[in-house]
């Protein structure tokens, strides 16, 4: 079946289904484009705490379709494949946090939203790459902070909020590629580019950007920006959504090894097939969504 056959296909089973489609800035194009809201963990969190259709297909992978469930328990859930999961998620369990809480048993425990339904339910709060450092802003002065689990955000947000944090020792295998040998290298290559890098990137990369940003945040400053040439310190799926959105300028991604395999396993024919059997739904148990839904929801707070 060609594209445009099952891009017409899609959009008549979603008016049957009364479905909604949200993919994540990182997917493949064919998928960004047939979405009806693309976004970051932050917009897509809230996106799903709003949408008012039955289905919500979420195109990205397993902790942002598990957080849609957890906004919108009384919806159906599918995630086109439900292979697509992050390695950094899996780098933090229940009996790490559980350990970590019991060594500091007054701390307030918030975890970045790629964690599981799980490490969420054990947490206080939770955050996104866009609100990380204003959440850590609102925690009182004399409690200290267990941050899980990605380590670089979490060295970024120290520096942002001058608050020392526990920090667990998890990364994102896609963006601790990049190096300050790659920066230095498109400093010398493009001299007049801006740099704009994710804050999952590590510090010292972060360090010599010109903007540390969500994938929301490139957005607003690729468009603000007078730069018309600009590396992009992330997955190159957003290069898509940046260079869709502001023909005029040119995006050039800081590695090209800046691919995460798990976001690019949702296709079109996966989508279609999801859509059609409504496959791959899905399940939070009730328990652990209750307890996950009070961290997300003290953050959209």
């Amino acid at each position: 079946m060609r594209d445009v056959e099952m891009i017409e296909k899609i959009n008549m089973l979603k008016k049957q289904r009364n479905a909604i489609i949200l993919a994540h800035n990182y997917q493949r194009a064919e998928i960004q484009d047939i979405a009806d809201f693309t976004g970051d963990s932050l917009e897509l969190s809230i996106k799903a705490q709003a949408v008012k259709e039955d289905v919500i297909v979420f195109c990205g992978v397993s902790f942002m379709a598990e957080t849609a469930k957890i906004l919108s328990p009384s919806k159906i859930v599918l995630l086109p494949d439900a292979e697509a999961g992050c390695p950094m998620a899996d780098m933090i369990d229940v009996a790490s946090l559980k350990k970590l809480k019991a060594a500091h048993p007054e701390a307030v425990a918030v975890c970045y939203v790629n964690s599981s339904a799980e490490v969420k339910a054990e947490c206080d709060v939770c955050c996104t790459s866009a609100n990380a450092a204003t959440i850590i802003a609102g925690i009182p002065l004399d409690k200290e902070i267990i941050f899980v689990p990605d380590a670089n955000l979490g060295a970024w947000v120290e520096k942002q909020s001058g608050r020392k944090l526990i920090l667990y020792p998890g990364f994102c295998p896609t963006h601790a590629k990049f190096t300050p040998e790659m920066v230095a290298g498109k400093r010398r290559d493009y001299p007049d580019a801006a740099i704009m890098v994710h804050p999952e990137s590590p510090l010292e990369v972060s360090m010599l950007a010109d903007a540390v940003l969500s994938t929301g945040g490139m957005l607003t400053f690729a468009r603000q920006s007078s730069h018309k040439q600009i590396i992009v310190g992330t997955e190159t799926g957003h290069l898509h959504r940046l260079q869709k959105e502001n023909p005029d300028k040119e995006f050039i991604p800081l590695s090209d090894s800046g691919i995460c395999p798990n976001m690019k396993k949702i296709t079109l024919p996966k989508l279609l097939f999801s859509l059609e059997n409504m496959q791959n739904e899905i399940i939070v148990p009730e328990a652990i969504s209750k307890k996950a839904a009070n961290a997300i929801l003290n953050m959209l707070k």
